[in-house]
């Protein structure tokens, strides 16, 4: 039987008859005695985070919950069910938006902090290198609509200097976005403050999560907006909403008319 058993390996859970274990703990041990937050952090990484540490995570959490039916994501949540389909199928086609441009941007500012530190003895050459290699947009910093500065970035920030006097964490990150922030003001020549995404990606690198976590733990922030859209959706019924009303029309850019 052990190609059988061994066909899927797992150090996550543990089953049989009237046991389930998570990570070598039973499940009636944890039911009651952990937040979701800290679940999330067992299920993902094996142990259990300090209550500093538990503060911090939460707090990305929750920042990222929702940013309106703006949010491709978020309308397509709403324009599925609109279409029929139930809650999860909802939620799903939602999530399955978070891309590298809409939901990316919090991995790759992961691995940007990581870049430049690495890279910490030129920090312009460092951001010239990570620009020639990905593009002039730098993941984490400035905002489309909120402008001058987005209301989650500097809570959470103020949440990592507290975590930082606790010893949950060394600062490191935090410092290396603050350096980042600070070149591309000068840069610009103008203010480009830390976004959501920079924020919640200084508290995940800070926490020791590698940069695709980052993303995987916004989707899972992120589906608690989906799926609040998607149920007060529900509740206001209407069948088959597409992108815009149906009084407006899209450019056409085809051939004209023929005969």
């Amino acid at each position: 039987m052990s190609d059988v058993a061994d066909w899927w390996q797992t150090a996550i859970i543990d089953m049989a008859p009237g046991r389930i274990e998570l990570r070598g703990r039973p499940i009636q041990n944890l039911i009651g005695n952990l937040g979701f937050a800290e679940m999330i952090w067992l299920m993902v990484r094996g142990d259990t985070p300090t209550p500093a540490q538990a503060r911090l995570f939460e707090a990305a959490l929750v920042a990222a919950v929702d940013h309106g039916p703006q949010a491709p994501s978020i309308a397509t949540a709403r324009m599925a069910v609109t279409c029929g389909v139930s809650l999860n199928n909802a939620m799903a086609s939602a999530v399955n938006m978070l891309g590298d441009v809409h939901g990316g941007a919090g991995e790759q500012a992961v691995e940007l902090y990581h870049f430049v530190g690495a890279h910490a003895e030129n920090l312009d050459t460092a951001l010239d290198d990570w620009i020639a290699a990905n593009g002039k947009i730098l993941p984490g910093f400035g905002h489309r609509f909120h402008r001058p500065t987005d209301p989650r970035a500097p809570r959470l920030m103020d949440m990592v200097r507290e975590a930082v006097d606790e010893g949950a964490c060394e600062g490191r990150f935090m410092k290396t976005g603050r350096a980042v922030e600070s070149a591309l003001a000068r840069r610009k020549g103008k203010a480009v403050p830390m976004n959501i995404d920079g924020a919640t990606a200084v508290i995940y690198a800070e926490l020791g999560f590698a940069p695709p976590l980052a993303r995987g733990l916004f989707c899972l922030s992120r589906s608690v907006g989906i799926l609040a859209h998607a149920w007060e959706q529900m509740q206001q019924g209407g069948r088959n909403k597409g992108p815009t009303p149906p009084k407006y029309r899209w450019t056409y850019t085809g051939s004209a008319e023929r005969l």
